[in-house]
């Protein structure tokens, strides 16, 4: 998917969740920054080592998973 590839995965890196590239700062925070009102300039003051494609790159993310869907695995 576009975007994502300043999104990245590691076991080793804040207990695997989804990470901006080479930051230790997660999806999550940053969708949490912007559910509780900030805006993207307000963040990227906040945390100047972020870039706007960041936050981008999270808001797809988020979006692409809330749109994933999980299938049970048939029981034999």
């Amino acid at each position: 998917m576009k975007n994502l590839e300043r999104i990245t995965l590691n076991p080793e890196i804040m207990g695997g969740k989804p990470c901006i590239k080479g930051l230790r700062m997660t999806v999550g925070t940053v969708i949490g920054l912007m559910a509780s009102g900030l805006n993207t300039d307000e963040i990227l003051k906040m945390y100047p080592y972020l870039q706007l494609a960041d936050i981008m790159a999270a808001l797809t993310y988020a979006a692409w998973r809330s749109e994933e869907i999980e299938v049970p695995l048939a029981t034999a």
